[in-house]
């Protein structure tokens, strides 16, 4: 794991660092599980109303996802519900890939839980935006530098409740809660109940591969680094392969994803390059990286409607 410190960020062996003191009240956090249990328990037909639309915004049922299709027999274990930036459909954002209108549970069915969701979203962002400080220090760069408006200061920034079924994996038999990922993005908070399921791999190209449990730490985040951080960073922070295996219990979690603005331009930063040690990735822009990565692990949900 990693340790963070006011000035700097020591990434020991892997992208992954607790994260306490964070300033979201822990009586807040509570509220939030509970309205994403109350959602999660409604009937099947309740959800389905709200099913996942192309801006990635609402509800996934089981299976919607597979993130390792070659060692899955289907998709994921697990259900979830996109909440991104509210964006108007007559704003010019609206007409991005990740910018548009959320979909709302009714208020008569979950009085609460828009203002809930909302108030959170903002608040993680928040502490998202303080995190990316102290990474821009541990790069030697400014440290505003990723508060710059092609980058979190007009962010894709996506909260996803998900709920896992009280299921066993099966990782011989290719059933996982989550199959094994990398992160897409800058950074992931993810908030967990008390049962165990996320596992790390620190060394993905090792043959067999070494899994590990992240124990739940309650009122922190799992901070996650993802594959852009990596890409800019020239592997000097690395994104983390990892997965959520099922024990059969009921587990649920609240991840909150952070990447720049869709015209961003990811590429090597000039403090991570030298002549020894030039850059392993091209640039990309962040539209076109996010929008293949929700392709090839998406499934198409036309189908249900």
């Amino acid at each position: 794991m990693c340790r963070i410190f006011l000035d700097e960020i020591a990434c020991l062996d892997s992208g992954f660092f607790y994260v306490i003191n964070h300033g979201i009240d822990k009586e807040f956090m509570d509220e939030v599980f509970s309205e994403s249990k109350r959602f999660f328990n409604l009937p099947e037909q309740e959800k389905m109303k709200l099913l996942k639309n192309e801006k990635s915004r609402g509800y996934t049922p089981l299976f919607d996802e597979n993130l390792n299709p070659a060692n899955q027999i289907h998709g994921d274990y697990k259900e979830g519900y996109y909440i991104g930036i509210e964006v108007s459909e007559d704003q010019s954002d609206a007409q991005k890939p990740f910018y548009g209108p959320n979909k709302w549970p009714s208020e008569d069915i979950l009085p609460r839980w828009r203002k809930t969701m909302e108030k959170y979203h903002q608040e993680a962002l928040e502490v998202s935006r303080s995190i990316s400080r102290l990474i821009a220090l541990a790069l030697g760069l400014d440290i505003n530098f990723f508060d710059q408006p092609e980058m979190l200061g007009n962010p894709i920034a996506t909260l996803r409740l998900l709920h896992y079924e009280g299921r066993t994996s099966e990782p011989a038999n290719g059933i996982f809660g989550a199959g094994a990922h990398t992160d897409y993005g800058l950074i992931t908070l993810l908030a967990t109940d008390d049962n165990y399921g996320l596992q790390i791999c620190k060394d993905k190209d090792a043959k067999p591969q070494i899994w590990e449990y992240v124990p739940p730490l309650k009122g922190a985040f799992i901070v996650n680094l993802g594959d852009m951080l990596e890409r800019w960073s020239n592997c000097f922070f690395r994104s983390t392969l990892h997965r959520v295996l099922g024990n059969g219990q009921e587990r649920f979690s609240i991840a909150f994803f952070v990447e720049p603005s869709h015209e961003c331009i990811v590429e090597c930063l000039p403090t991570c390059q030298s002549e020894k040690n030039p850059p392993k990735f091209p640039p990309i822009k962040c539209e076109d990286y996010i929008s293949q990565k929700y392709k090839d692990t998406h499934a198409d949900l036309s189908s249900y409607a």
